[in-house]
């Protein structure tokens, strides 16, 4: 089952739902509603985590099944406050777990609406609900009966959990942070790569973990590619995000607010250039919305590398972008500058030199023309390089982080029969 229930809830309560979660982390009623739409079509996700469960027969005397860790303790992130949720609550139940789940303190009513949903389909007692903050949190990771904890959040958070598992050899799956590049090279389809990086740097008011944090262009086409970054950012209206016409809302949190005006004013200060928004426009802007936590779409160039914005996470609206000599050692040495490899993107009308690029980059997904997640399969793990992850969740490989492999070995493959092969079914 785990999925008709989950999907009739959410289904049935799509625009309620919705605008919980805006009126909770502030995403625009549009970005919410698309948010809920996914958690709630899970069917082929579902269909995938159970075949990546299903035991393997090698060696023809051998069967590899899986166990369960037991509990499964998740923490969700603020940002995507329900599909997250999911995205980590059902491969765990699929492998045979039971789950305590602890919505973000920031947006713990729409955590609780995923919970309710995965309560209505499953037997009591096997999907828990804690609320609390950054100490309830702690106190789950170290509680003696749970053996496993997934998480999606910040690198400082992962590394304090990584800190409290060691004690007993938890197992951990860790989403964490990124500081995404693009890279655009001359050859590159102008219009496109301008669009993309304008819609996923500010998608969710830039708050979204694999977001484009920076981009390097080849100084050939930076005149064109900037002047099409400037004006389809101009379009980004600031904004309640109930209200129709609003193409952004506010950011999460005063605190995070303040974290993307350190980085732009920092920025400008080390030689950057504004293009689009800004200080000035986010004085206005917060004359005029003085209850809330917004910042414009701003859109800076000549962005120096060595700029805090080119190596801290700025999780905020901000198109960044520094121009570069156009070379393939150039871009690649510029997009695996940082602590971070979660994913890139490489744009460039010469398919084998993307191809040769991306898999010198060091992330864990790299699109050629096109943003990872928009464009991956639901096979594909989602992988943090370096200090973006530890472990990896979704595809077969991450579904199966949820269990432990283990091996029955027979005298003979007539015995192993005992146990189904389900890929070689009829």
């Amino acid at each position: 089952i785990l999925t008709s229930l989950v999907e009739e809830t959410l289904s049935s309560q799509i625009v309620s739902t919705s605008r919980v979660v805006v009126e909770e982390m502030g995403k625009i009623l549009s970005e919410a509603i698309e948010e809920i739409e996914a958690a709630a079509e899970k069917e082929e996700f579902m269909a995938l985590v159970k075949k990546a469960n299903e035991a393997q027969h090698v060696g023809g005397n051998c069967v590899i099944v899986r166990d369960p860790h037991g509990v499964v303790a998740i923490l969700a992130p603020w940002n995507f406050p329900v599909d997250e949720i999911l995205l980590l609550a059902l491969p765990a139940l699929a492998a045979g777990n039971a789950v305590v789940i602890k919505p973000s303190e920031v947006a713990p009513l729409s955590g609780e609406k995923a919970v309710e949903a995965l309560q209505a389909d499953t037997p009591p007692g096997l999907v828990g609900l804690i609320q609390g903050d950054g100490a309830a949190g702690a106190q789950l990771v170290s509680s003696p009966d749970v053996d496993m904890v997934a998480m999606t959040g910040s690198s400082a958070t992962g590394k304090k959990i990584l800190t409290s598992c060691a004690a007993d050899l938890k197992r951990v799956v860790l989403e964490l942070g990124g500081k995404d590049p693009m890279v655009v090279f001359a050859d590159a389809d102008v219009e496109l790569a301008a669009k993309h990086a304008v819609d996923y740097s500010l998608m969710n008011c830039g708050q979204v973990c694999c977001a484009i944090e920076r981009i390097y262009v080849a100084e050939e086409i930076r005149a064109p590619f900037e002047e099409r970054v400037a004006e389809m950012a101009s379009e980004y209206i600031s904004g309640d995000g109930l209200e129709a016409s609003s193409k952004i809302g506010p950011l999460v949190t005063k605190s995070q607010r303040d974290i993307v005006a350190k980085h732009v004013e920092g920025a400008i200060a080390a030689g950057a250039k504004v293009l689009v928004g800004g200080p000035e426009a986010a004085s206005i802007l917060a004359a005029e919305n003085p209850n809330g936590n917004f910042y414009p779409a701003t859109v800076l160039t000549d962005v120096p590398q060595d700029a805090k914005i080119s190596h801290e996470e700025t999780f905020g609206p901000v198109i960044s972008i520094t121009p570069f000599d156009g070379q393939d050692a150039t871009g690649v040495e510029l997009a695996n500058d940082t602590e971070y490899g979660l994913s890139a993107c490489v744009y460039t009308n010469d398919v084998e030199r993307g191809a040769r690029v991306a898999s010198a980059i060091r992330a864990g997904q790299v699109g050629i023309n096109n943003w990872p997640l928009d464009m991956a399969s639901l096979e594909c793990p989602w992988v943090g390089q370096k200090g973006s992850g530890f472990g990896y969740h979704s595809g077969a490989d991450g579904w199966r982080q949820f269990s432990s492999p283990k091996s029955i070995i027979f005298n003979d493959s007539a015995s192993a029969t005992a146990i189904p092969d389900k890929n070689n079914e009829e």
